[in-house]
């Protein structure tokens, strides 16, 4: 429409707030809107219209008083904006016809009073702006084309081009008729001779938002990208496209991104199309959705595509439907079928193309993990589909909420890329001794060669305190990173850093006191390493002194093994933090050697597999759960038969080559996430007998402890179930317990349990498998 337009309508407004280079950065109302008709074919010009808009806040600041000579009593009678451009367009299209034109184009002087003034509060306030204001020409992109030898665009001004055509700038005229009055002069001169120029560069502001997907191969340029924090959870895509109103987001431009339990974090990384839009963006830094004001940070592309490229064909077929609503449906049964699903839909919400519109996130083995997501064609079918939001399918309800393309591409890439359990061919294991004093569990001393960080931002990782810690960073002792995790699991704003003496530690805390990090200054005391035993161990360090840790596991860091030992050159080479490991290995029963030469092994089956250059963002060297939890390597080739030879003790050289599978192993899947080893434990405590007592009666468990029978007739409550029949009593060592975790350290809703003979795991599977765990069906497989 723009470039073949009969005439142009040069248009300026003001806000409330800052005008000119920062127009919108601080969400104030427009106040003011100025317009003249300029006749392209004719040269003339028509009627200068000056409308006073009433906004709902009627309030101004100092500066806009003085540059637009308005108080707020002068807006107290004016129409409010929805009403000033029915009023703009009534006016223009009548002018337009008298001129016998058929259509008309914005011209402004900046972008800003458009994309980052008009389109937003219109957004909010639910104005339907009309066609004309999603394009417009810039007249000093236009002026810059006309006149190349002139200043570049950015230092561009209205009084530089009329100074630069030999025309006096506009006087004695109030804001909005001077800046209108010097354009409409300015675009006479560009259409004359000898320059007769034809006004083309359009510029277009997009209707909505285009979803689509993302290949990790493609490039993404870093200057188009930033990152909105402070997010609604339940936001969407389209939501956040909503509150950039006014800029062209990229096609499948937003991507929600995921905490360690998939769940939304309330951030986002947006890319625009340009480096333009994007430095417009950065200006809405603390602009509110709703009621909550959201921050807006520059990012990079390797950032974007880390959430929001992906791999995988299926998903990229899934996808490939446009115009899609899309659906996530989160706590499916490991049963459900795309049948099931449908059916739970119902035939109000239909979905597209049926079966084909329903995409089921499984692991690498291809296990289902209870997500799935769904296209509808329709908002309406979208709509009627989330009405089922925690409605019951089979035992389980399901939680149903908007999804975008960049978060089914997350949700696979999260699955796919950390397999639990591998399906690969088992890689050897090099054993290291477990020392009689691990350093991650650092004797007690009163030297003082440790300081506290207090006040960390949640978001902290160990990248950011070396950055924090700047030149001292060289003092740290190797694995001295200790970040402390509250109950949940979640950082806590506190971590410990071990330094090489006390004197490096006393440095630290004289410069890095309250030095910032991430908007908040943080706290830098120095400590003794007693005090930081203590609190790693659970206990509390404040003004009132140290508090012992509670009679209990401590929750520390996320229950994953850190390669703590020091390492032979032949296997790895130095390093100060070691990427962490899923499994807690226990010691063999049959060695009784000292304790410095004590060895602990991997069942065989299922192997355990680490990928040593796997990326993770788990808490860095923090103290395992366990004291007995040691860390192991992937080794290679001949790296065992070297490590066998080189054993100081004989029996240990016999365990490390033989590493025996000791009795029945059991998997339990479907776990509720805050599962600890105690709640296993109670869930075994008695079932149905189901054999002769005398089969069973006697034999031993992992740990010493024996099957005993329990007295006829006796009543078992567990979990507010009561049974009236003879039980058996099972009592399990925490040792045979192993919860696996993901590498986000949270629990990934399995574990493996060890009995004494693989008739008892049997038997334990036949009775308990598909039983209610807290609520969740749990299912169990005997792994042979």
């Amino acid at each position: 429409m723009a470039s073949h337009s009969d005439t142009l309508v040069v248009f300026f407004g003001a806000t409330a707030g800052a005008n000119g280079g920062k127009l919108g950065s601080d969400e104030r109302e427009i106040i003011l809107l100025v317009w003249q008709i300029v006749d392209l074919h004719e040269k003339k010009v028509g009627k200068l219209h000056r409308c006073l808009v009433k906004p709902d806040t009627l309030e101004l600041t100092d500066q806009c008083k003085e540059d637009t000579g308005l108080t707020a009593e002068d807006l107290v009678e004016a129409e409010p904006l929805d009403k000033v451009l029915q009023q703009f367009q009534q006016s223009v299209s009548l002018e337009v016809k008298c001129l016998g034109r058929s259509s008309f184009t914005l011209c402004v002087d900046s972008p800003l009073i458009i994309r980052q003034a008009l389109h937003p509060e219109a957004s909010k306030k639910n104005v339907v702006l009309p066609e004309c204001f999603f394009s417009f020409v810039d007249v000093k992109k236009e002026f810059h084309k006309c006149c190349p030898n002139a200043s570049p665009v950015q230092t561009l001004t209205l009084a530089s081009m009329l100074e630069y055509v030999g025309l006096p700038a506009a006087s004695e005229q109030s804001m909005g008729e001077m800046e209108v009055s010097s354009m409409v002069q300015l675009t006479l001169q560009i259409l004359a001779e000898p320059h007769n120029h034809k006004f083309s560069c359009v510029e277009t502001v997009k209707y909505k938002f285009d979803s689509g997907t993302c290949s990790k191969s493609e490039p993404v340029d870093s200057e188009t990208v930033i990152r909105a924090r402070g997010l609604p959870w339940q936001s969407s895509d389209q939501d956040i496209a909503r509150f950039f109103k006014g800029l062209s987001i990229a096609k499948g431009g937003v991507a929600l991104c995921l905490n360690a339990q998939g769940r939304r974090n309330g951030e986002a990384l947006v890319r625009f199309i340009n480096s333009d839009h994007r430095d417009l963006a950065l200006e809405r830094h603390k602009h509110h959705m709703g009621s909550r004001y959201i921050e807006v940070y520059k990012a990079t592309g390797e950032e974007f595509l880390k959430i929001a490229g992906g791999t995988s064909n299926e998903v990229a077929q899934f996808l490939s439907k446009e115009n899609q609503v899309i659906i996530r449906m989160r706590g499916l049964p490991f049963t459900a079928t795309p049948q099931e699903v449908l059916s739970f839909l119902g035939s109000e919400s239909p979905v597209t193309d049926g079966a084909e519109g329903l995409l089921f996130v499984k692991y690498p083995d291809g296990r289902p993990t209870g997500d799935a997501f769904v296209l509808f064609s329709c908002e309406e079918y979208a709509q009627n589909a989330l009405k089922r939001h925690k409605q019951i399918l089979g035992k389980r309800y399901i939680e149903l909420f908007r999804s975008t393309a960049a978060e089914v591409q997350q949700v696979l890439n999260r699955y796919m890329s950390a397999p639990l359990i591998s399906t690969l061919p088992p890689s050897p294991i090099m054993p290291v001794p477990v020392l009689a004093t691990p350093p991650y569990l650092p004797a007690a001393s009163s030297s003082r060669d440790c300081v506290r960080l207090r006040g960390l931002p949640y978001t902290a990782g160990i990248e950011d305190i070396l950055e924090f810690m700047g030149e001292h960073t060289v003092d740290i002792k190797p694995h001295g990173v200790h970040m402390v995790l509250n109950q949940q699991g979640r950082p806590s704003g506190d971590a410990f850093i071990q330094m090489r003496s006390p004197d490096k530690s006393f440095m630290v805390a004289q410069k890095c006191h309250k030095k910032t990090m991430k908007d908040r200054y943080v706290e830098v005391f120095q400590c003794s390493t007693e005090e930081m035993s203590i609190v790693l161990m659970g206990g509390t360090l404040n003004r009132s002194g140290l508090s012992p840790p509670p009679c209990k596991l401590p929750c520390l860091s996320p229950p994953t093994a850190y390669a703590a030992f020091p390492t032979p050159p032949a296997m790895l080479s130095e390093a100060l933090y070691q990427p962490p490991l899923l499994a807690a290995p226990r010691p063999h029963p049959s060695i009784t050697h000292g304790p410095a030469h004590t060895l602990a092994y991997y069942p065989p089956q299922p192997h355990m597999y680490m990928n040593m250059n796997m990326n993770y963002t788990a808490y860095y060297p923090s103290p395992p759960v366990s004291p007995s939890t040691v860390g192991y390597f992937a080794a290679p080739p001949g790296a065992v038969a070297a490590a066998v030879a080189a054993q100081p003790h004989p029996a240990a050289a016999t365990a490390s080559s033989v590493m025996p599978q000791h009795g029945g192993l059991v998997r339990m899947q479907g776990l509720p996430y805050n599962t600890g080893v105690k709640d296993i434990l109670s869930f075994f405590q008695g079932y149905q007998q189901c054999g002769g007592r005398n089969e069973i009666e006697g034999l031993q468990l992992e740990g010493g402890t024996r099957w005993t029978p329990a007295p006829p007739q006796q009543k078992l409550n567990w979990r507010g179930q009561t049974h009236s029949h003879r039980t058996l009593n099972i009592k399990l060592q925490p040792d045979a317990v192993l919860i696996l975790y993901n590498f986000s350290g949270q629990c990934s809703g399995e574990a493996l349990i060890t009995f004494h003979s693989e008739e008892i795991a049997r038997r334990a599977v036949a009775e308990r498998s598909n039983h209610s765990f807290y609520g969740q069906q749990v299912h169990m497989v005997l792994c042979n």
